[in-house]
Parts: structure tokens; sequence; C-alpha cells
């Protein structure tokens, strides 16, 4: 059973308190996964604002007018240099958590106001332009696979947001372009959550997960942290061991894998947004520092991987 990572705090606490008594158990294989769709080259960058005083940088608290409260995930520009962040498109849902199918999910409309709550205070309000689950829904989208797992949506910042942003992922660095060839069994893989129902942690927070392998033909990657995602959390950006974007928080899992999370793939999500969006290309944006895996002033016992599961 997945469900998706959207909720209030009552309900986000009994289900972390719930989980924490289930015994992982890893699949000992993971499904095929077959050549990923074209993904286009990053956006050239502008003169981003200095890491440590930027207002808008992936893991900031977005709001969808109508959905729920998510985390921010990767920076994205068009041809023309319109800029978005990416959210999971769950997140402007207005059914139950369970509703996972994106063909047939209710969903707020393109155009829906988003408000975007970052560092230092800085708020500013976007408009969500493309999501999966609207465009599968128009589209009338066949594929179960696909209906699925397909969990991603863009919103487009203010003209002059640019001037307050930087694209690096917090922490970490990076990213260094899209992974395009999944996350094999026992890879490791680097998040941060920045759910308002942490009660006594600090809001954003580095973590460090490992694979359980990827499934849905590659479009969805199962990890494992010791912390998983929780409501508020979805959309985080994940990073493979090189610093590649390899997706984003999409659903916490209850089976076959408890206190996992499921991770939907940015290359093939970013490529089906390209292909039926009628954006024109959109590319994901390089961070401006280089990826670490050891990021300085964090505490190596805070991401170290997970003991478990056996992998």
């Amino acid at each position: 059973m997945r469900i998706r990572s959207r909720r209030g705090a009552l309900a986000a606490a009994a289900t972390v308190a719930a989980l924490a008594a289930v015994v992982v158990v890893v699949p000992s294989t993971a499904s095929a996964r077959p050549a990923p769709a074209a993904v286009p080259a990053a956006a050239p960058a502008p003169v981003w604002a200095p890491r440590e005083t930027a207002g808008v940088t992936p893991g900031v608290q977005t709001i969808t007018q109508g959905g729920g409260s998510c985390t921010g995930n990767f920076v994205f520009r068009g041809d023309g240099g319109t800029l978005y962040l990416g959210q999971a498109a769950h997140c402007a849902g207005t059914g139950a958590e369970t509703e996972t199918d994106g063909c047939n999910s209710s969903t707020m409309p393109l155009g829906t106001p988003v408000t975007v709550r970052g560092a230092h205070g800085y708020t500013t309000t976007g408009r969500m332009v493309y999501s999966s689950w609207v465009t599968m829904q128009q589209r009338a989208e066949t594929d179960p696979v696909v209906c699925g797992y397909n969990d991603f949506a863009l919103v487009e910042l203010p003209a002059d947001t640019a001037a307050t942003t930087n694209p690096t992922v917090p922490f970490f660095g990076g990213p260094t372009g899209v992974n395009t060839t999944g996350l094999p069994l026992g890879a490791q893989a680097f998040s941060y959550g920045n759910s308002p129902t942490r009660a006594g942690i600090a809001a954003l927070t580095p973590k460090a997960g490992v694979s359980a392998g990827d499934v849905a033909d590659g479009w969805q990657h199962q990890v494992y942290t010791v912390n998983p995602g929780i409501p508020g959390d979805s959309g985080s950006a994940f990073l493979d061991a090189s610093g590649r974007a390899l997706g984003l928080l999409s659903t916490l899992n209850l089976a076959p894998l408890p206190v996992s999370n499921g991770v939907t793939d940015l290359a093939r999500s970013l490529a089906y947004a390209n292909a039926h969006s009628g954006l024109g290309p959109v590319g994901l944006v390089d961070g401006t520092a280089p990826f670490t895996p050891t990021p300085p002033g964090v505490d190596p016992q805070e991401i170290a991987p997970p003991a478990g599961p056996p992998v």
C-alpha cells in the first residue's frame, strides 16, 4: 500500500508511530529499467543569489491553494528564461491520501496559486503551470504505470525571483545533471526533510538513504532512510551518490517495504512534461556549489546510511 505524504500534523505523527514497529523486508530483485526518454540539457543559468542569502532554493515550503503543504525540489528554466520550482503533483490533490493514481485522482487546476515560503522570511506566490495529474487526465493516459507513478508539477515563479534564487540543494550541493540510469539496489541517495510536522526537530534537515531497488519500469525508486519522509516532505529532492538529480519524494510506503519512501524518477517525469506540457523545453538548473556526501558543519551520524534493511 502507498499513501501520499500530504496530510496534517496529528495524522502524520500517528502514521510514523505506527510504522516504527514494522519489520522491514527488501525485495530481492528490482524491476527492469528500459532506456529513459531523452532529457533536455540544463538551462543556462543567470547570476544567482548567493547560496547563504537566497530566499528561494530547493527545500523551500510550498503551499498550494486548495491542496496541501509540501517541499520544493529542484529549480528549472525554460528556453525564454522562465523560472520554475518543481514540486509533487499530488501537492495539488484534493482527495484522500490513498489516492495515488494521477489519472483519476481529484486535483486543483492549472493556474492555481502556490505560496513559496523560503529562507530569511522570504515569501512569494507562483502558479502551477504544469501538473502530471492534470495533463494525464486531459490526455486520457491509459498506461497504468505512468498513471500510478508520474507525480511531478512545475510552479512558475515571478519574473523578478531569479535575483533571490539559488538552485543549489541544501547541505549537499549539486545537482550535477539528471540521473538517467536508475538507483541500483543498495546504492546511496541523499535528501532533506522540511515538514512543519517534525515537532522538536529543525525544519530543514539533511538525510541519507539506501536504495531498495527500482519499481514500475523505473518510474519509482524505493529508498529507505532512518527518518522517512513524512507529510509535508512531499516533493523533496533526492540526489544519487554522484550528485545527480534522481527524483522527488512521492509516497510513504506501507507495503511491501514499510518505512520507505517512493521517489518519482525525475528523468522520466521531466521528459513527460517536456513532451506534453506545452511550455516548450524545460531543463534542470545545476547547483552553483559542487556535490559532497559529507557536508561541512553536519554531524556525520546525522547523515549516516541506515543500518538496514539488508540488501
